[in-house]
């Protein structure tokens, strides 16, 4: 890539970063690349719809959650660290002005089917991550069987959606998250 190139992508992503924080992840794309300064053609060369330009922002921080999965593994039981982790994701969704319900379409296309030119996704790298941590907590019976980790992303995306406008969304996000995922741990006999 050029250095010109470069440079416009990164100042494209500055703009992203800052509309988002202020209007959500509908921010106008026209008003992204004109504080950018840069063309809307030149916006959509690097990113092709909305959703590409959404990954582009978030994936650092998508990246650095996923991590988290694997930290949490090695730390915790693995009901704590599903849990802990699932957390951390709605936490995070909850300070993220729509990001959660962004992140559960996913790069979709109209027929369900996965984009096949973003790559590796936001939505594929939570679930995956996510998935590994659940899939753990169910073999060591620490969580009900028969849960599937899209249904625990959406009860944390509906969450998040719902926290997220309020003052304190983040820990209203994560006390939500808490309660619900009391029903979702292993049922133990009474003493």
């Amino acid at each position: 890539m050029r250095a010109d190139a470069r440079r416009n992508r990164g100042r494209i992503l500055a703009a992203a970063e800052a509309a988002i924080a202020r209007d959500g992840v509908d921010a106008s794309l026209e008003e992204i690349a004109r504080q950018a300064g840069v063309g809307s053609a030149t916006l959509h060369r690097h990113f092709p719809s909305r959703q590409s330009l959404l990954e582009s922002v978030f994936r650092g921080r998508v990246e650095t959650l996923c991590a988290k999965a694997g930290d949490f593994a090695a730390e915790f039981d693995p009901a704590t660290a599903l849990f802990t982790w699932l957390r951390a994701v709605g936490t995070h969704a909850a300070a993220n002005r729509g990001l959660a319900p962004s992140l559960m379409r996913g790069a979709r296309d109209g027929n369900g089917a996965g984009d096949p030119t973003l790559g590796t996704t936001c939505h594929t790298m939570i679930i995956n991550a996510g998935g590994m941590l659940l899939d753990e907590a169910v073999r060591t019976h620490a969580v009900r069987s028969g849960i599937v980790i899209t249904d625990l992303l959406k009860l944390v995306g509906a969450i998040s959606l719902a926290a997220e406008l309020e003052p304190d969304g983040a820990t209203q996000a994560d006390r939500l998250i808490t309660l619900a995922f009391d029903g979702v741990r292993a049922t133990r006999p009474s003493p």
